[in-house]
């Protein structure tokens, strides 16, 4: 498989791993372009197995994050628009329901302990098997197992209140 038909099949998965795990689309889009930037430049290191490059993305990205994180240490805050009697509607021009579910999704991932967000992200949003992520992660697959399976238990129970 050449770099192109990786990019095409892991980029989209990359993106919304990284969007789902706290960074905003157009940073993650920078991350995956400087993710296989950096795989160009080793390809003639790589084996042609797609899982290994998939997991080398992935950790590839995971570090430049924490790079990217560690360099810019600002914090921006988003005024709320505040309703009639006082509650929040939430962050100023984006009224919409899809905008609402978002920010509750991301508030939630937030709360949930690091390995069991990173377990969850990897295996839903980044379509990780679970071999890989025991590798990824260095500990047992069964393990992995266990931290997904706690970390949808957590997210059901902080969003309850949005079940039909």
């Amino acid at each position: 498989m050449n770099i192109e038909e990786i990019y095409k099949t892991i980029a989209p998965k990359l993106t919304n791993w990284l969007v789902s795990t706290g960074s905003s689309y157009h940073e993650a889009c920078d991350l995956v372009q400087s993710t296989f930037l950096k795989i160009w430049k080793m390809r003639d290191d790589l084996r042609g197995d797609d899982s290994n490059v998939s997991g080398l993305a992935f950790t590839i990205a995971r570090n430049l994050r924490k790079n990217l994180a560690r360099d810019d240490s600002r914090i921006t805050f988003v005024e709320e628009v505040r309703d009639e009697d006082g509650g929040s509607t939430g962050p100023a021009n984006s009224p919409s329901d899809a905008e609402y579910l978002r920010r509750r999704l991301s508030a939630a991932f937030a709360k949930l302990p690091p390995v069991l967000r990173d377990a969850y992200t990897l295996y839903q949003i980044a379509e990780l098997p679970i071999r890989e992520i025991a590798r990824q992660t260095g500990v047992s697959e069964s393990l992995v197992k266990v931290r997904i399976f706690r970390a949808k238990q957590k997210l059901r129970e902080i969003l309850a209140d949005l079940a039909c």
